[in-house]
């Protein structure tokens, strides 16, 4: 696996997103073949050579150290997100792994289990790095319901975000749900590069999903850690909930995250509904499920 397209796609992008005006440079001559900075501009805010920063942005970030990352990473304004984006690609290019390795099975230990089965008043499920939502409580498989209807296992949010068109209605703001979507499973591609299952997926979105298409191509990145978040929900209509993503140091790429309403809210008011229309499901299969004695 060669992440040199990756990582000159990466860089110039990010320089042709930044003004020489916004980078504090003074332009002399209206005359500018490019929209953002050029290279040797780049290379001058970094403080390395031209012919070394052109190395970088042509993809070769062999033996680079950490002080040029750092040093690139403030000339070109980056955030945290696309700062430790830039460190994963170099990572991966510094390397000697070059063969895409599947990966182990990935299991919800039972005691974060019993934790998710504790937070009776607000959804939460466990996700991996390629978005496979593996367990939750029951109020996390009612919110999702939506997404379980698929029978393939293990679930995947990006799947049902680009290729199950009920998604556009449980998402009020689809663009920016489709937007997060990728740039969480283009921070994944580049923390993990050999994961196969996480190259695979994307490439059965991309085969399948030109939306998806275009937004990959944007390489953005970020870091999804709080928030609020808008559902439309089948059943109990609209939900505005503030989200908690917290990664399980014990179970590494795992992310256990938890949504909960504001007190008093239209959205606590749906929460409830939702919560009752959960324990009826929940009745129904355990009445109808199949005698283990």
């Amino acid at each position: 696996m060669d992440n040199r397209n990756d990582i000159r796609e990466f860089l110039a992008s990010r320089r042709a997103r930044i003004t020489p005006k916004q980078a504090g440079l003074t332009v002399y001559g209206a005359n500018r073949r490019v929209p953002g900075l050029r290279r040797e501009e780049v290379a001058l805010l970094a403080g390395v050579s031209v012919d070394y920063y052109t190395r970088l942005e042509r993809g070769n970030l062999s033996g680079v150290s950490e002080a040029v990352l750092e040093a690139v990473a403030g000339a070109l304004q980056l955030d945290e997100a696309e700062r430790a984006h830039l460190f994963d690609l170099a990572r991966a290019a510094n390397t000697t792994q070059r063969t895409r390795r599947r990966s182990t099975p990935q299991q919800v230990r039972p005691s974060i289990q019993r934790i998710l089965d504790a937070m009776t008043d607000a959804p939460a499920f466990v996700r991996n790095g390629r978005l496979d939502i593996l367990s939750a409580n029951l109020l996390g498989y009612a919110l999702h319901s939506l997404v379980f209807d698929n029978p393939v296992r293990p679930a995947n949010l990006a799947r049902f975000a680009f290729l199950d068109p009920r998604a556009t209605d449980f998402y009020p703001d689809w663009d920016l749900a489709a937007n997060t979507t990728v740039a969480l499973l283009r921070t994944e591609a580049g923390r993990d590069p050999f994961n196969r299952g996480l190259s695979d997926l994307i490439g059965e979105l991309s085969t399948r999903s030109e939306t998806f298409r275009t937004r990959w191509a944007a390489h953005n990145v970020r870091l999804h850690r709080t928030g609020v978040k808008y559902f439309h929900h089948p059943v109990v209509g609209d939900l505005s909930l503030t989200f908690e993503a917290m990664e399980l140091p014990a179970d590494t790429g795992l992310t256990l995250t938890a949504y909960t309403a504001e007190p008093g809210s239209a959205s606590q008011d749906g929460l409830n509904l939702l919560a009752s229309w959960a324990a009826t499901l929940d009745q129904t299969e355990t009445a109808h499920a199949p005698d283990r004695t």
